[in-house]
């Protein structure tokens, strides 16, 4: 419903709190600002709307008092606030539902000095005697609060709350301005608050962020909910930081971050109560807490268990697309998707079992998958001529079995086709070394058996658990992966090699990132590229150049291999051997002074010297990893911070959980994103590609 605005006029801040006033002074209205109520571990703190959700909910509560129920969407669209009910709702997760308030009288609380504001009513009483008061400039004035305490308005400047001592005799005692008094105060622009500036409402991208084991995503203990808030307001403190002229022109809006929470639904199927019956009563705390995380991943390991947690995955994803969408309609980005360790996994298995547009399936290259083809029995007679087994040509034809159909088959299967034990080891055996090489073929899952062998998963290159991997119904601009053991699991499921063909069926981008201490954390290229030892790619520093102490490290490691070469003509060439920037991303911002300067020292040195950082670049970004990020890199490394580096192990459980808050995550997760586009950084970071 159109929302006319009816608020009161709303004086300049200066003129909130009048000055010294003559009598009948002159009485401005108060400017109200919304509040809503957050509540942690018991404790409760209010907390201020942005600047223009606040305008927002005014305009509907000037415009809506008689209505039912007026809703208006703020936080960026992911909570509704109630207008007649006052309360704040969670739109795309659940969450405790907050009480709201429209504030404009305050008190100062008793435990941390934050202001708490008065309910509504008695805010409007106190306005009221605060009106009289200015008017008649009749100050002293005295009122009770609902709970009997004691407000005293001594001057415009000076207004107290009495909060009464408790005497045994409560019946007998008055209100009385007892006890230590606290600061009154009337407009939030006289109490100390920060009121957040908003969210830009236009909406470029959306990405949904998938949790890992247990539910605490983080050192603190935090839900994925909590998590997410914080890397989507560094995405908004990013994106003012580099992309200021993309926002200037109005190319970009912001990027809005969605969590995904699996966990609680596959713990709801009354696992828990049959994991607490044979549980040891013994080191309590940590048996549940095992309980609660660490069996996430044998969770995902059972068949059982891995189909509820992939169809609640897929199911939430779309749910929350299709919720998105409606309340976005003008919306038409793209859709990208992040996970945290094993939720990185679960997305990776998802997309490699998702199924590709026919007309793309034709480009895809043919090592990549074994496709169903008229000439697929063909490929079987000839894979058995070269086993010496022709003569269970006419066994294989009968059944229809082509070269899919082969490399899905298990020893039970063979056994009930009649193919004896000999020939059966030997096509099972021909199988296990060609699937080894590859990478999976896509939805190829072995029916489930009561074998016992459940674990040979001789069908899936990948060995992937057997479920029924549910489709999505978007295509995933990019996956990015957080501390993720993807490289770890395909080692463990038997894949030797990803072949360097293969690339997600839906999903064009991939990247890899993680803290060099996270224990959890496995590279995927060297399963690419198996021959050639080479370095992931170094995150650039956020606000340029590498941090001061990985700098000095590497200059030192410079000069000591010049030292060893005997390149250092002068102690000028040696300062320039510790300087020299080891990507020439850096290099090539060198003035042209540097560049005269250079010239006046010896030829020989320099070039040589000049040579090491355009190798490494070679080295680096030039590596071609396969398709499976557009033949872009895949890995990348986080630099570590000067006290993460003093102990790796100290630090190694944090370096796990630090990707929440790691702007050179956001950035370039932001960069990837934003490139889809065309739209690029301000200025392109030292080191990235």
């Amino acid at each position: 419903s159109p929302m006319s605005a009816q608020e009161p006029p709303r004086p300049p801040p200066a003129a909130a709190e009048p000055p010294e006033l003559e009598p009948g002074g002159r009485y401005e209205t108060v400017a109200p600002h919304w509040f809503y109520c957050k509540v942690t571990d018991t404790r409760e703190r209010w907390v201020p709307f942005s600047a223009q959700d606040s305008e927002r909910l005014e305009e509907a509560h000037g415009a809506g008092k008689d209505q039912d129920d007026v809703v208006v969407p703020t936080s960026g669209g992911r909570y509704d606030v109630h207008l007649r009910t006052r309360q704040r709702v969670a739109v795309y997760w659940e969450e405790e539902v907050s009480e709201v308030r429209r504030c404009t009288w305050f008190y100062k609380g008793d435990k941390d000095n934050k202001y708490i504001p008065y309910s509504e009513s008695f805010s409007e009483e106190l306005e009221e005697a605060y009106m009289i008061a200015v008017t008649l400039d009749e100050w002293k004035k005295k009122l009770e609060s609902p709970n009997r305490e004691v407000i005293i308005l001594h001057n415009p400047k000076l207004m107290v709350h009495y909060h009464p001592v408790a005497s045994s005799d409560d019946w007998v005692s008055t209100p009385t301005e007892q006890g230590r008094p606290r600061t009154v105060k009337r407009g939030v622009e006289n109490i100390a608050v920060e009121i957040p500036s908003g969210e830009p409402l236009q909406i470029d991208h959306l990405v949904f962020v998938v949790h890992g084991i247990g539910p605490a995503c983080d050192i603190r203990f935090r839900s994925i909910v909590q998590c997410v808030n914080d890397f989507r307001n560094v995405s908004l403190s990013m994106l003012q930081a580099h992309f200021k002229k993309a926002q200037e022109q109005q190319q970009v809006g912001r990027v809005e971050f969605l969590p995904v929470n699996w966990h609680s639904s596959l713990h709801s199927t009354g696992v828990d109560v049959d994991l607490e019956r044979i549980t040891l009563p013994s080191i309590n705390r940590l048996r549940h807490f095992i309980n609660d995380t660490i069996l996430d991943v044998f969770f995902y390991n059972s068949s059982t268990y891995c189909q509820t947690i992939v169809d609640t995955v897929a199911s939430e994803m779309n749910r929350l697309h299709q919720l998105f969408l409606q309340r976005n309609p003008q919306f038409t980005g793209g859709v990208s998707i992040a996970g945290h360790s094993l939720g990185s996994l679960i997305l990776f298995d998802l997309l490699t079992n998702q199924k590709a547009d026919p007309k793309e399936d034709e480009h895809r290259t043919q090592g990549s998958r074994a496709t169903l083809c008229p000439g697929g029995t063909e490929e079987v007679k000839e894979i058995l001529e070269k086993l010496e087994l022709s003569e269970y040509c006419d066994v294989f034809e009968k059944e229809k079995m082509d070269r899919q159909a082969l490399f899905l088959c298990t020893e039970k299967d063979l056994k009930e086709m009649g193919i004896p034990l000999g020939p059966r080891m030997k096509i099972l055996h021909y199988i296990s070394t060609k699937t080894e090489a590859k990478v999976w073929s896509p939805s190829q899952h072995r029916r489930s058996t009561d074998d016992g062998r459940n674990c040979q998963y001789r069908d899936v290159g990948l060995g992937q658990v057997s479920a029924n991997y549910p489709q999505l119904n978007y295509k995933p601009t990019i996956f990015f992966a957080f501390g993720s053991p993807i490289g770890m699991f395909l080692t463990v499921r038997g894949v030797k090699r990803i072949d360097p063909n293969y690339s997600l069926p839906t999903c064009k981008g991939f990247f890899n990132i993680f803290h060099p201490f996270d224990p959890v954390a496995y590279r995927i290229e060297p399963m690419i590229i198996p021959d050639l030892e080479f370095e992931p790619m170094l995150l650039p520093h956020h606000k340029g150049r590498k941090r001061m102490h990985l700098e000095l490290k590497e200059g030192l490691t410079r000069m000591s291999v010049d030292l060893k070469n005997n390149l250092l003509g002068s102690l000028r060439v040696a300062w320039q051997s510790f300087t020299r920037a080891p990507v020439p991303a850096l290099e090539a911002g060198s003035t042209e002074a540097e560049a005269e300067a250079e010239a006046t020292t010896e030829k020989q040195p320099d070039t040589k010297t000049d040579e090491a950082p355009a190798a490494v670049k070679d080295e680096t970004s030039l590596i071609n990893v396969g398709r499976l990020n557009g033949g872009n890199r895949i890995d990348y490394v986080l630099q570590e911070k000067p006290i993460e580096s003093f102990n790796e192990y100290l630090f190694a459980l944090q370096g796990h959980l630090c990707y929440w808050e790691s702007e050179d995550t956001v950035l370039l997760v932001l960069k990837e994103i934003y490139q889809t586009q065309g739209i690029t950084l301000d200025q392109p970071l030292p080191g990235s590609q």
